[in-house]
């Protein structure tokens, strides 16, 4: 049904609210899924380890923003792609976007070659760096190193479900990922604990295991992504009606797609750098507050992501539609598109506040046994559900515009957001608050950092450099 409405889309026949509403919501879905899917893969390495202890998870938790960062650059490599990707298919240039397929892969393989090395280089320093106490760094310093051995499986799993979501085809990385989580269940199970024997029906059952504790949950997701990643690619290379590859044809780089990519890509990969270095910040806050209290910050993080991975599902769908929509000059579409995702966002992640609300005791219990780190996580928590909604805004729009090329402002608006509104509020507020003080100033940061993406895509100024 997606696919018959966006091939209407492109052809320019006219699409009626019901039909665009659809739209949305049809190719919102899968990428909810996969969003929620990535979520639920953080709480199964937090609850797992979590059991282990609050030292095991605040190895974990301590090097999560740094792992984010690498990450974020992975993403923005193959938004610089798909963007592209999604602007001719709108066009209805299949072949261009063919070409632009094959040559990410070859740039991604050389940027997340340059991310392996960065990222061995300062494995063994970074936990000193970030204040940590000398007995998380060994482990914090081995869950990083096997991460970043891994990028190159995270970077090609990224690029090839963006390059389908470009298409129009949201369900098949969406039931990939959702598949991921249950092979990261599996690896971590016998990755993280030693053999052990459990009752079912009355009968001894030896589960095995390599008791290789936090550096087995790194393994255990590693080997998930790679799954996924080798089953992504292999769809998109020799099934995907659009992006199926041929013999003899070039996968070499191309200047002007490449120069396009990075004008892309770069607003994009420094918005994730200045945000997760704002987050390393926020964690080097926070590190001087204890054990407890890191290990409570990174499973409140991981808890609340549950609320608004939603929100990045429907700003991936707002960016396909858009991208799509532009790449046709159908502006009035492009401008209806943007607006109802938001909206629809708001809608969603203003319901997934009120359930993490009441929730919080459950999903926090759910994550660690330790009490004292619980009614942290809860307190923080329910802190941060204010801010959801237009948190959600903040999100979607920001998809939305992504969708269209416009990726420079938007950068910059989260960067002012973060490092002039969040750091130093929470520098000030942790003085005298601790923990809670710091997610009062992002609740604050979040708000502020919504209403100016809605007043950005209502005064529609990314929209009127493609009229001219």
């Amino acid at each position: 049904m997606a696919g018959n409405l966006l091939v209407q889309m492109r052809d320019g026949r006219e699409l009626t609210k019901r039909q665009q509403i659809q739209l949305i919501c049809t190719l919102s879905m899968p990428a909810i899924l996969a969003q929620i899917s990535s979520i639920v893969m953080q709480y199964i390495d937090a609850s797992m380890v979590g059991s282990l202890g609050a030292q095991a998870s605040a190895s974990i938790g301590l090097v999560s923003t740094s792992i984010w960062l690498f990450g974020g650059i992975c993403g923005a490599v193959s938004s610089g792609f798909s963007i592209q990707a999604a602007h001719c298919i709108g066009a209805g240039d299949t072949e261009r976007a063919r070409s632009v397929m094959r040559q990410s892969f070859s740039a991604a393989c050389l940027v997340s070659a340059l991310l392996v090395v960065c990222g061995i280089l300062i494995a063994d320093q970074l936990p000193a760096w970030l204040g940590a106490s000398p007995e998380l760094h060994r482990g914090a310093s081995q869950y990083f190193t096997v991460f970043v051995c891994a990028i190159p499986v995270v970077q090609i799993n990224r690029l090839a479900g963006g390059m389908l979501q470009s298409s129009g085809n949201m369900r098949t990385p969406g039931m990939l990922n959702i598949m991921m989580c249950m092979l990261d269940v599996v690896f971590n199970g016998i990755l993280i604990f030693p053999s052990r024997e459990i009752m079912i029906a009355g009968m001894p059952v030896t589960i095995p295991g390599f008791g290789m504790g936090v550096v087995g949950a790194a393994l255990g997701t590693a080997l998930a992504q790679l799954v996924t990643a080798t089953l992504m690619t292999g769809y998109l290379w020799f099934r995907s009606d659009l992006f199926r590859i041929r013999r003899g044809e070039c996968w070499r780089p191309e200047r002007s797609c490449i120069c396009r990519a990075l004008r892309l890509a770069m607003p994009i990969g420094l918005e994730n750098v200045m945000m997760c270095g704002a987050m390393i910040a926020t964690t080097r806050i926070v590190a001087p507050l204890g054990a407890v209290a890191i290990a409570a910050n990174s499973f409140a993080i991981t808890a609340e992501s549950l609320c608004y991975m939603p929100g990045y599902g429907i700003a991936e769908a707002a960016a396909t539609l858009t991208g799509q929509s532009i790449g046709a000059g159908l502006m009035d579409l492009t401008r209806r598109f943007a607006r109802m995702s938001v909206w629809t966002g708001v809608a969603i992640m203003a319901l997934t506040g009120g359930a993490m609300y009441v929730g919080a005791p459950f999903m926090m219990a759910l994550l660690t046994p330790e009490v004292e780190i619980q009614r942290l996580g809860i307190q923080i928590l329910r802190i941060e559900v204010f801010a959801e909604p237009l948190y959600a805004a903040s999100i979607v729009a920001s998809g939305a515009l992504r969708g269209t090329g416009d990726t420079m402002i938007p950068s910059m608006m989260n960067f002012f957001s973060i490092w002039c509104v969040r750091i130093p509020l929470a520098v000030i507020l942790a003085a005298s608050t601790g923990l809670r003080g710091v997610w009062i100033a992002m609740c604050l940061e979040l708000c502020f950092r919504g209403t100016i993406f809605l007043v950005r895509l209502y005064r529609e100024k990314w929209l009127m450099r493609h009229k001219a």
